[in-house]
């Protein structure tokens, strides 16, 4: 991962500040994640960054019992979550302890650091 490309600086800013930033099509108004180049819905390239609340509710989830790469092998077992965020968005990240992962599951998503200086996203669990 990167964060300095233009088309993703905005996610990258936001989640340093612990705020979930996507992008917004300024022609159709649909909003996107993850950031692309152009509006799915109406292909405009007319963009805008917009602050999400981050709120949102486990659609699906899977424990990591095998590290990926080496700078994780310290951390299994994980739980990931797959979230949506409402208008059709969705976003993944690792969920918290002491959350026991359940489709349904209200969150809300942080952001801690990350290897190589990129903060991560994690979601801890919500008040229903």
């Amino acid at each position: 991962m990167s964060d300095d490309d233009e088309l993703s600086a905005a996610y990258w800013d936001g989640a340093r500040r612990g705020v979930l930033v996507l992008q917004r099509c300024g022609a159709c108004a649909t909003t996107r994640h993850y950031p692309r180049m152009m509006c799915p819905r109406c292909h405009s390239f007319d963009v805008e960054h917009v602050e999400h609340p981050g709120e949102g509710a486990v659609h699906s989830w899977t424990v990591a019992h095998h590290a990926f790469a080496a700078d994780v092998a310290g951390e299994v077992p994980y739980t990931l979550v797959t979230v949506d965020l409402g208008e059709g968005i969705r976003a993944l990240g690792r969920l918290a302890p002491p959350a026991v992962p359940a489709v349904g599951l209200p969150v809300r998503i942080g952001f801690e650091p990350g290897d190589g200086g990129l903060p991560r996203p994690v979601f801890t669990q919500a008040a229903p």
